[in-house]
């Protein structure tokens, strides 16, 4: 294995590391962020992942074979649900009223591969960068475990937030 290649931080990578985060009080014990005194805003959220199959798995899918059903549309159901329950499974995440939830996948015969994305939407005082990023994984969750039957070695990756707009700190793109 060749010795990793030396690159310089980016300047956000930099101001990062010296920023506390938002999550830490003083005493560097974790506390949930107090947004009461924020203006709401428009907040969106663009999170991709994939989910990597042998071909004749990613055939199922397009075909729609799958003996436990539907892979999309329950992937699709799973994704939006867990974007709503998102602050029951990430400790610190505020509650959200969401505005909207979209799910949309692509299948990809040369990955082979599902590609998913998630977008969501609200108007708040904390953004929705953590529901964007838990509909991505849950819906690839949801995928593995309705195909496992013919294709345990599937693998779940490259889940990263794409974009966010809205809040203080403005739009963000990947």
């Amino acid at each position: 294995m060749a010795p990793a290649k030396k690159t310089r931080p980016k300047p956000n990578a930099r101001r990062a590391a010296q920023v506390r985060p938002s999550h830490v009080d003083a005493r560097g014990q974790a506390r949930m962020v107090n947004v009461g005194a924020k203006d709401a805003t428009v907040r969106e959220a663009l999170a991709r992942g994939r989910v990597f199959m042998h071909a004749k798995t990613l055939a199922i899918v397009r075909d729609n074979l799958a003996k436990k059903g539907d892979v999309l549309t329950v992937a699709k159901l799973a994704g939006i649900g867990a974007a709503k329950r998102t602050a029951e499974l990430i400790p610190l995440a505020h509650t959200l009223a969401l505005d909207g939830v979209d799910l949309a996948f692509v299948l990809d015969a040369l990955g082979p591969s599902v590609a998913i994305e998630a977008r969501v939407s609200c108007t708040g005082r904390t953004g929705v960068e953590m529901e964007a990023l838990t509909a991505v994984a849950v819906a690839a969750l949801t995928i593995y475990d309705m195909l496992k039957a013919v294709d345990r070695g599937m693998v779940i990756g490259e889940i990263a937030l794409w974009e966010k707009s809205g809040g203080k700190s403005g739009d963000w793109h990947r």
